[in-house]
């Protein structure tokens, strides 16, 4: 019994070891800005423990969790990676700029941009949420924000649902616009707006915001569910991003993005600017 206790314990050091070498690999590439191997991880369980290893690397230059996102919310999306649930990435403090930043228009090794929102944590009793009703009750604040995720392995690499998990859901920047306050909203309102997208002026696509799951109030429901299935909670402050709205763009250099958000409290908006 010893003998195969200590196989065990062999094997464990490796699994971990490939861990933290995939991990290092993934943040040299993500730090350089320049595309990397798609890592071989062919289960979410292994993925989520390198995304876990990739996060404790950026969270030295890039500062402490704050949240999550919630990628893959659109089920056509979903059954092109053969899942039928979303995938949650990590946000970290210095991934998030403030409305109207200037950044490079390659900030990534593939960069993207998309129309998205946040909403933040009240108190942790958002935990045992069961409806969009109790959701609500505990956030404090919804926010405008354009995502700029990062793609990061290169073209022609498989890009599977383990990929993705892997590659912290592409997590790199974000434009946050001003938090709107809950008790001045509806939560009906996050369904029933319509998010229009300008790209230099021109509108180049105009999305319902159930367009996220029905209710992007649905992905916070399914984060809790899957952050309680490995053990782990939100807790107040946290911030959650529901979710791409539309599709994602590819800027270039002297570009401006502008989402509007037509029926949330007076049409807000959030903008970046690309150099």
């Amino acid at each position: 019994m010893k003998k195969f206790a200590a196989i065990g314990v062999l094997l464990l050091g490796l699994a971990l070891a490939g861990v933290g070498a995939i991990a290092d690999a993934l943040y040299v590439a993500f730090m350089a800005k320049v595309p990397a191997v798609a890592p071989k991880v062919a289960t979410l369980e292994a993925a989520y423990r390198v995304q876990d290893a990739f996060v404790e690397r950026l969270s030295v230059p890039l500062g402490p969790v704050v949240g999550y996102k919630v990628g893959l919310t659109s089920k056509p999306v979903q059954k092109k990676f053969g899942i039928d649930h979303p995938l949650r990435g990590q946000l970290l403090a210095g991934m998030l700029l403030e409305d109207g930043a200037e950044v490079p228009a390659r900030f990534g090794a593939r960069p993207i941009a998309e129309a998205d929102l946040l909403v933040r944590v009240k108190d942790a009793g958002i935990n045992e949420a069961k409806t969009i009703a109790e959701v609500w009750e505990h956030l404090d604040a919804v926010i405008p924000f354009i995502e700029l995720p990062d793609l990061l392995v290169r073209k022609g690499d498989p890009l599977t649902a383990p990929v993705i998990t892997a590659i912290n859901v592409g997590a790199r920047l974000g434009v946050m616009g001003a938090e709107i306050p809950t008790e001045r909203i509806a939560a009906g309102d996050l369904a029933a707006m319509t998010v229009h997208v300008y790209l230099d002026s021109e509108e180049v696509m105009a999305v319902p915001g159930k367009a996220i799951l029905g209710h992007p109030l649905n992905a916070v429901l399914w984060l809790v569910q899957d952050l309680k299935a490995d053990g782990k909670a939100l807790k107040p402050g946290d911030l959650v991003s529901l979710g791409s709205l539309g599709r994602p763009l590819v800027l270039r250099p002297g570009a401006e993005l502008r989402v509007v958000y037509e029926g949330l409290f007076g049409n807000q908006e959030v903008r970046v600017f690309f150099q």
